[in-house]
């Protein structure tokens, strides 16, 4: 089986795919933020450190997410000695000050998007936050079902982004590892969490080649190869690459999915990785699977639910449509009902 990885990262790939997605570690000259117009903060967090504004550029709707950087090991006595401190408050032997550090020293993450849909913009807006069940129930003659339905409705929208990576035509230089099977293949990148200089954060994504397979709920037995592959080889090659054995890795799969093309996340177990609500681990996934090949087509998962979903209206939707007007064989299809 043919293989291609990236051992170094001065070696990665490089395409022309990348003169469409811009060079990576230039300073911007036509900078997006600079004609930003403030809108609206989405969402606020402290511990997180990041914040989610929504405005216009050049009158296209668009989203920025500023997230502080954590300090580094190497420019600790730079930033002790040349920042300038402001006390605030000092009592006894304790004192706080706000440390103002050199611009060098005080990089904030910044990613945009634009243009942004309404539909990025609701991702980012803060929202009130359910526990939800999901029950697969099959239901002769219905032609509905809220995933499917959210899956393909959307499809474009969410993921051609993946599909760039997998067809290179972006992040060419961030693949660390590639499988190219069809069948059990994948390519492993970092996630953007991630700034690849803390291995206690390490987070990287597997996604893999084939596009037939959305969610957990599209896994049988039949992709347990697939699943054995991505495990073997992508903690192979993080070994290799970072140094980080697969017993200080955490690997799993979310359900729902933030975007519906299979893919899978391997974080470091000191990193404290957002959605464990919705994460199955993907030893646990292949486990069951080999016990039971339908075992997610069958059971009740529960997952987090955003108050802005529309969970509501596709339920009712698939509540109407237990009583079709038209006879045709649905053997395939299933509602997909909630409970609180």
């Amino acid at each position: 089986m043919a293989e291609s990885e990236n051992k170094k990262v001065a070696k990665r790939l490089k395409t022309d795919a990348e003169d469409d997605c811009g060079d990576t570690g230039e300073l911007s000259s036509d900078s997006p933020v600079s004609y930003f117009e403030f809108t609206r903060i989405l969402r606020d967090c402290a511990r997180e450190k990041n914040i989610f504004i929504h405005g216009k550029v050049k009158d296209q709707d668009a989203v920025v997410i500023l997230e502080k950087t954590p300090i580094r090991q190497n420019t600790l006595s730079e930033l002790l000695k040349s920042s300038q401190l402001k006390l605030e408050m000092k009592n006894d032997v304790y004192s706080t000050y706000q440390l103002q550090a050199p611009a060098h020293l005080s990089e904030v993450k910044t990613t945009v998007v634009c243009p942004a849909t309404e539909k990025h913009v609701k991702k980012d807006l803060h929202q009130e936050v359910f526990l939800s069940f999901s029950v697969i129930v099959p239901v002769p003659c219905v032609s509905f079902s809220y995933e499917v339905h959210n899956c393909t409705a959307h499809l474009s929208f969410w993921i051609q982004w993946v599909h760039n990576i997998l067809e290179k035509k972006a992040e060419v230089d961030r693949i660390v590892f590639e499988n190219p099977d069809p069948d059990t293949g994948f390519v492993l990148l970092p996630d953007f969490k991630w700034d690849q200089k803390q291995l206690q954060d390490l987070y990287l994504i597997a996604i893999v080649h084939r596009r037939d397979v959305k969610s957990l709920r599209d896994l049988t037995s039949e992709h347990l190869p697939l699943l054995t592959n991505i495990r073997s080889k992508g903690e192979d090659a993080i070994q290799r690459q970072y140094g980080v054995p697969p017993r200080k890795l955490c690997m799993y799969l979310h359900y729902q999915p933030s975007y519906y093309h299979l893919h899978f996340h391997f974080t470091s177990l000191e990193y404290d990785a957002p959605g464990v609500e919705s994460a199955h681990l993907l030893s646990d996934v292949i486990q069951n699977l080999q016990a039971d090949s339908s075992y997610y087509r069958i059971r009740s998962l529960a997952f987090p639910l955003r108050a802005d979903d529309g969970f509501q209206g596709s339920k009712r939707e698939a509540e109407k449509a237990q009583n079709p007007l038209k006879k045709k064989d649905c053997s395939k299809f299933y509602v997909v009902q909630q409970s609180f």
